[in-house]
């Protein structure tokens, strides 16, 4: 590809304001799901940065469109909240603390921890699960990258205790909701 130039109106579409940034929009397709229940798949607050035009958990809003299979957006945790388990079964996500503490678990049952600090970074490859929770006394913010093909976005499941768990504590019909926009995955039946 040869070299060219951008016009202001190109560079202006390529620039993520932090003050301007806006919540996923899954939040507001899903508004009347209770704010419990959200904290449990999601980060209280999520802003996509950049986004594929293409199936996503995470909505249709975002600063910037299209990078080559590049997901990034920055998430704000109050004390104690942040996603469940889930894997990305096809892209790698990369966290990048930006402010506070995060602990992640990984594996099935969460059974593996690791502690990340402002500025520390985890890269989980795809097929792992992987969940994480503010352990910071204050707000803490996260910067996740998902990277991979850009039409594998649609990629995120869940194990089976949490698939229990949105059920025994929030019912069928926020589960079949949450379905919508990712894999819950039921225990087999012997």
């Amino acid at each position: 590809m040869a070299n060219r130039n951008m016009t202001k109106e190109e560079i202006a579409r390529r620039v993520a304001r932090f003050d301007q940034l806006q919540p996923m929009s899954t939040a507001k397709d899903m508004a009347d799901v209770s704010q419990d229940a959200m904290d449990v798949i999601f980060a209280r607050t999520l802003m996509p940065v950049l986004l594929e035009k293409t199936k996503n958990p995470f909505g249709e809003t975002a600063a910037i469109f299209g990078a080559a299979g590049t997901t990034m957006h920055v998430s704000v945790c109050p004390p104690g909240q942040g996603p469940c388990l889930h894997s990305h079964n096809n892209t790698y996500e990369t966290f990048m603390v930006l402010d506070g503490a995060f602990e992640f678990s990984v594996g099935e049952e969460g059974q593996e921890t690791v502690t990340l600090n402002k500025w520390d970074v985890f890269s989980c490859p795809p097929g792992v699960y992987r969940g994480f929770r503010n352990s910071a006394p204050k707000d803490s913010v996260l910067l996740t990258v998902i990277s991979g093909a850009a039409d594998a976005r649609d990629d995120v499941g869940v194990p089976p205790k949490v698939t229990e768990q949105i059920r025994a504590d929030y019912g069928e019909d926020v589960l079949r909701k949450f379905r919508t926009i990712m894999t819950f995955n039921d225990r087999e039946q012997a």
